[in-house]
């Protein structure tokens, strides 16, 4: 999140408070961030312990004690979020003011709705500013890389997905007229699912072929799914090593010897040592034809003074 649009209030305590609640490059912040990601992820957890019927009627009362506690400290954070802002509209127009405003709503919806407060597991979103925190946006870029090997093996995958939707739809086709509908293959979209479930290898096992034949397709979908299950991880793979390669190696050819796979960053030829940038002039070029201080320049005149006897 970029909270550099984000400014504080005139002067004194609510600048100060700012840095601490919007800032990450201070202890004081730093611990403020951890903190809040500690009581979200207990806030979440008392949520998902109350959702069991036995912790509900054993301790139902404290988990309720507990969400209140929570849901009064996160409202109070959000005012005081709001309060160190000068625009504090625009902070809750922003995608992680929708989420702190989502994030207490259902506890108190829940006085009026019952039900509501288990919506209050949006809060596990607020753990994005762990990002913030570890500094871990210097990764970005590498997320648009994979995004950008994914765009670009886009129509591989599609074409994939088709062949695996014509396999499928034929399998359970042919499994449908084999199988008695006693054995679950009551309808084509019935089998479809079936050969889904088979072609992914999990099985769950709720439908499954009785007769000989229907068991023979059974193990032939299997198999086929062993085997066209790494096409598209290789298919993305092969377009993730392209964009590292693209984005590390440069494609100019080096003047000495026409070798063209060097690093971005490189001065000279990995094999011939020629210097690849032709627009500056090669520094070693430079320093050997500059005189030293102990030799005469060869275009000097001679020296033809005669001594004094």
């Amino acid at each position: 999140m970029n909270h550099d649009r984000f400014k504080p209030a005139a002067g004194g305590l609510r600048t100060r408070v700012f840095q601490i609640i919007f800032e990450s490059d201070t202890p004081q912040a730093k611990g403020f961030d951890i903190a809040l990601i500690g009581v979200i992820l207990a806030s979440v957890l008392v949520v998902m312990l109350e959702s069991v019927a036995q912790l509900d009627a054993d301790y139902g009362v404290w988990f309720r004690r507990f969400e209140w506690g929570f849901t009064l400290l996160f409202t109070a954070e959000l005012i005081i979020r709001l309060y160190c802002l000068e625009r504090p509209w625009q902070y809750l127009k922003s995608f992680y003011g929708v989420i702190d405003l989502v994030a207490i709503l259902p506890t108190w919806l829940a006085l009026v709705v019952p039900g509501a407060q288990s919506l209050v597991v949006v809060r596990l979103l607020r753990t994005l500013r762990i990002f913030r925190v570890l500094r871990l946006m210097e990764f970005v870029g590498e997320g648009r890389l994979l995004i950008g090997a994914l765009v670009r093996s886009s129509h591989q995958i599609f074409l994939f997905l088709f062949t695996v939707l014509m396999l499928v739809t034929i399998f359970a086709s042919l499994i449908y007229l084999i199988e008695p509908p006693e054995a679950g293959f009551t309808s084509i979209p019935t089998a479809i699912y079936w050969a889904v479930v088979t072609l992914t290898t999990v099985g769950y096992g709720d439908i499954t072929p009785v007769t000989p034949l229907g068991q023979a397709i059974s193990m032939m979908v299997m198999l086929i799914g062993y085997a066209i299950i790494a096409v598209p991880t290789g298919v993305f793979s092969a377009e993730v090593i392209r964009s590292i390669r693209a984005d590390r190696y440069s494609d100019e050819a080096c003047p000495g010897c026409g070798h063209d796979r060097h690093e971005k960053k490189a001065r000279y030829c990995l094999k011939c040592g020629t210097w690849l940038d032709e627009n500056t002039p090669d520094p070693r070029e430079e320093a050997h034809d500059e005189p030293s201080d102990d030799e005469t320049p060869n275009d000097a005149p001679p020296d033809t003074k005669t001594p004094r006897e």
